[in-house]
């Protein structure tokens, strides 16, 4: 690392002395960090979500090669416009769909490959995001309003319907989706509660998203929130400003908490996913139905049952060790995936490209205009876009 760009002092000063990045090679915005010649091989694209495009089109064409954080955009015109740089640049270019990358679903794809359980005929995935995550990004945080960020589907799920997208291997022709903001509401919240927790909310002792509750103890939430190291008072000072010590049910988000995505592939093949808020713990779960054969994975739990219709139904587990890093060991495989593909050149050998991520993104699109509209979309519509 040779040049980092954050607005927050505290995380680019943490990252400069880390890498030992001295003052000429820290910035405020990533533009400033962009109006200066090319710095380094690489652009490490971290940017919120909506200054994916301009960012990742500038660092093209200083030329950068790029790791680019998903969602690659938040419209179907910026996606496309990345990939057509990208293509015009002649960069090599990774979007962050780290899922493609986790040893639970590299060893799906070998299954699949292996003809073990015949042809793919469904698969249904189950994303349960957890409440307190969901109360922490999706209400309180930086993806709780879409004029911010992006829609819910796109910002937490696009790494969901690329998976399934990439384990069959025909086009998706339709989709549909429902999906409301049904509990972090206003009208949801308790008789008394107050606009800030701290402010003597009467329901503190049973409300799991009270914020003194996730943000008091040290931990990934505190940390998460830029609270590490402070006392119980100064924590409890913070939140009577800090969006984290907002009241769940009285900000001002507006994504939703639940949403179910039905896609029909061509040949017959039908997936469904399940994006819930309202889970005790937060993971993946998968089935995979096959003309000879199933799958079962509980991807964080690092498992998968398989059973062999043809083989007298006969039925293997596999277990994984525990892996380091993020993404069940995914976000480093992704990087060596990308290291790979530059050393050699070679944007083949990239994973989730540009053109690959566009195809995924997609059918998020189509998903979410379909929620919005009611009514079955055609991945065609978008063609035009």
């Amino acid at each position: 690392m040779v040049a980092v760009a954050d607005p927050r002092v505290s995380a680019r000063s943490e990252v400069a002395e880390m890498h030992g990045i001295g003052t000429e090679g820290q910035f405020d915005t990533w533009q400033e960090m962009l109006s200066q010649p090319r710095l380094a091989d690489v652009f490490i694209n971290t940017t919120m979500d909506r200054e994916h495009v301009e960012s990742a089109c500038k660092a093209m064409e200083l030329g950068y090669d790029m790791l680019l954080e998903k969602p690659s955009a938040t419209c179907i015109e910026d996606v496309n416009r990345i990939d057509a740089v990208r293509k015009k640049t002649g960069r090599i270019v990774s979007v962050c769909h780290s899922l493609r990358y986790h040893v639970v679903y590299e060893t799906i794809q070998e299954i699949l490959a292996s003809g073990k359980i015949g042809d793919v005929v469904s698969i249904d995935q189950l994303e349960a995001v957890e409440h307190i995550h969901q109360s922490h990004s999706f209400v309180r945080g930086n993806w709780g309003n879409e004029s911010r960020s992006t829609f819910m589907l796109l910002a937490k799920s696009c790494h969901d319907i690329d998976i399934i997208a990439s384990l069959v291997p025909q086009a998706c022709l339709r989709v549909s989706s429902f999906g409301t903001l049904s509990y972090f509401r206003e009208e949801n919240a308790p008789a008394g509660a107050p606009t800030y927790c701290v402010d003597g909310c009467p329901a503190e002792a049973t409300c799991p998203y009270h914020a003194m509750k996730i943000y008091a103890p040290e931990g990934f939430w505190k940390r998460h929130a830029g609270m590490s190291g402070l006392d119980r008072e100064q924590t409890r000072d913070r939140l009577k400003e800090s969006p984290y010590g907002l009241c769940v049910f009285k900000t001002d988000n507006d994504v939703v908490d639940h949403q179910v995505v039905s896609m029909e592939f061509e040949g017959g093949v039908t997936a469904t996913f399940t994006m819930t808020a309202f889970t005790p713990w937060g993971g993946r779960y998968l089935r995979i139905h096959g003309t000879k054969g199933y799958i079962e994975a509980k991807i964080d739990h690092r498992t998968i049952d398989v059973w062999e219709f043809w083989a007298g139904n006969r039925h293997s587990h596999i277990d994984f060790a525990a892996d380091k890093g993020s993404h069940g060991g995914g976000d480093g495989r992704l990087i060596a995936n990308l290291i790979d593909a530059i050393q050699a050149r070679d944007v083949s050998l990239v994973r989730t490209g540009t053109s690959e991520s566009a195809r995924t993104h997609s059918i998020v699109f189509a998903a979410e205009q379909s929620r919005r509209q009611g009514r079955v979309v055609e991945l065609s519509e978008l063609a035009d876009r």
